[in-house]
């Protein structure tokens, strides 16, 4: 438990102050509650001490004890407004601040660890697990901290009026920890499994949603719907396994506390009825001990959801130790664009991808990469991106190693446009604007204008304004490629990656998209991803991959003359096509 606190502890350091001062808050208000209990006792006093003629009730005691009562309410009622404003903000700006921080690490490490971590996983981290911290950590933290010091202040003064009330608190303390223990043992062995299902409900569901088009058209729900409806089931008989499990731990706990509270009920009348203790005194602890142990008995459930934040702060913790790809980058800037490959080797965890490419690429010309399907060209493009390190070999980008640089000063010389594009749940002025967020209106349409998407735009219900589904699936191909390309076209990078741009597109939207594609190229340093002989032709150099290597290179005409693999692509491209290059 110890351990668990000084890491929420650790999480929160920025704001420590103000959370220790919400906690003796917390702590005096609870202290404060005793007070009713005291006036009931002093009530009582005042009564027997008239019925007795040792002295006479009077007005005064009446509105002395109003006075106390009002008075103990206004100031609880003021201490707990002072913790709220103080305290209760903290946990709100502590997961907004996690969220940032888990954006900005997600930016910066590399695609492997995004591949590593599924889905679901990063989503329940970002979404669920971090709205269950915020709307639980101050409670529970306030909640064990004011139990265990307003236990230990009760002892104390238990001991201190009479050490058999003392002893018999103490022993149900002792009895109700044991059960405490067991409560804290299985929240810690259970919380991860719990956490698992969780994450594996999101993945699943994640799956399902996205696969929908697919389910849907091959009459498959069961079989897709299986995986969903089996993480479920796991799910239920987890929580239920739990609740098995800390059944007969809370009634221990319980079953200590009250026989503490018998105990002291029999000593305190046992004492009264010997003379040892006065009534009123009796009194008071007979009510006292139905009332000094509800801090500690709602203790169990907070010890059990701190063990659950405890799984949610190692998790974020494992986000947030992430090795960044560009720990040792600077910002660097670069006065010419040429991009080497020098002795690269690359693999995917144990499944090696490329081996021991070179190639030279100049400024202001154009490299088409060519290759069978699952031959390393998509992966030489992310390679130039960092999105992975190599293992091996050098890639350098101006004449500097892209390791010396940051993600975001490398990123700014490059814009990409793949051929499954993902645009944003958002306006469309929005996407285009993740280009450059601070352009201009006028640069904004000129960009679209360029890549032949304004007039399609305009025609929407609310133009740039048209709100797009989520991957813009309200959007035809075609038209989220235009938007891909204003994108690109607006970032205005000196590199340009065409990653199969036009792959799957009809000829009407590939017609436009090649008008947007010569904008957006002019001028700049060009490396695309082509299968269609139309986009080839004209590279300033033909990069062949097979199998990992770059087995030929050059001109589409000096290629096309070449015994080898572009040559067979030549001939497959023609009959595909229905065309032939003369």
């Amino acid at each position: 438990m110890i351990r668990i606190l000084k890491r929420l502890f650790h999480l929160m350091k920025q704001y420590k102050k103000r959370l220790y001062l919400g906690i003796v808050l917390s702590m005096i208000n609870n202290i404060l509650g005793i007070i009713p209990i005291v006036c009931g006792v002093w009530t009582i006093k005042v009564i027997l001490d008239d019925v007795n003629s040792i002295a006479d009730l009077n007005s005064g005691h009446v509105y002395l004890l109003l006075g106390i009562i009002v008075s103990s309410i206004l100031l609880r009622w003021l201490l707990a407004y002072l913790r709220a404003t103080k305290q209760d903000s903290i946990a709100h700006e502590v997961t907004t601040a996690e969220r940032l921080m888990i954006g900005d690490i997600l930016k910066r490490v590399s695609l492997g660890f995004l591949q590593k971590k599924n889905m679901g996983e990063l989503t329940t981290a970002i979404t669920t697990d971090l709205a269950f911290f915020e709307m639980q950590v101050m409670n529970v933290i306030n909640n064990i901290v004011d139990s265990y010091v307003f236990l230990m202040l009760t002892i104390i003064t238990l001991f201190f009026f009479a050490p058999a009330l003392g002893l018999a608190s103490l022993l149900a303390v002792a009895v109700s920890s044991m059960g405490l223990q067991l409560i804290e043992y299985q929240s810690r062995k259970s919380s991860p499994i719990r956490q698992e299902s969780i994450n594996e409900m999101a993945d699943e569901i994640v799956q399902y949603v996205r696969g929908m088009a697919v389910v849907k058209s091959f009459k498959q729900e069961g079989v897709a719907s299986e995986g969903l409806y089996r993480s479920y089931q796991k799910s239920k008989e987890i929580n239920i396994r739990m609740e098995k499990n800390f059944v007969p731990c809370d009634a221990l706990h319980r079953l200590g506390l009250y026989l503490g509270t018998s105990a002291i009920t029999m000593i305190a009348a046992f004492m009264a009825l010997n003379g040892t203790m006065a009534l009123p005194m009796a009194l008071m602890m007979i009510v006292y001990s139905f009332v000094m142990f509800n801090t500690i008995e709602a203790a169990n459930t907070s010890l059990h959801i701190l063990e659950m934040l405890d799984t949610v702060a190692e998790k974020l913790q494992s986000i947030e130790s992430a090795e960044f790809i560009d720990k040792d980058g600077k910002d660097v800037t670069i006065s010419h664009y040429d991009i080497d490959f020098k002795d690269v080797s690359f693999g995917y965890d144990s499944r090696n991808v490329l081996s021991h490419v070179n190639f030279h690429i100049p400024q202001n010309t154009t490299t088409a990469i060519v290759g069978p399907s699952g031959s390393g060209k998509t992966t030489i493009c992310s390679l130039l991106a960092r999105f992975y390190d190599i293992k091996n070999g050098e890639i350098t980008v101006g004449g500097r190693n892209v390791k010396e640089f940051t993600c975001d000063s490398l990123l700014k010389n490059i814009s990409m446009v793949f051929q499954n594009v993902y645009l944003f749940h958002d306006t469309i002025r929005n996407n285009i604007l993740f280009g450059d967020p601070a352009a201009s209106e006028e640069k904004m349409i000129d960009a679209a204008k360029a890549a032949r998407c304004h007039y399609f735009i305009m025609a929407l219900p609310d133009g740039y304004d048209t709100i797009i589904g989520e991957g813009g699936s309200t959007l035809s191909g075609g038209e989220k490629q235009r938007i891909s390309i204003a994108r690109a076209m607006l970032k205005d990078a000196p590199i340009v990656i065409l990653d199969e741009a036009t792959a799957s597109v009809d000829p009407e939207n590939e017609h436009l998209i090649q008008q947007a594609i010569s904008n957006l190229t002019h001028g700049k340093t060009i490396i695309v991803i082509a299968h269609r002989l139309a986009t080839i032709e004209n590279a300033d150099q033909i990069l062949v991959i097979d199998e990992g290597k770059v087995s030929q290179r050059g001109t589409h005409k000096e290629l096309a003359e070449q015994e080898g693999v572009y040559k067979r692509f030549i001939h497959i491209r023609e009959k595909a096509e229905g065309w032939a290059i003369g």
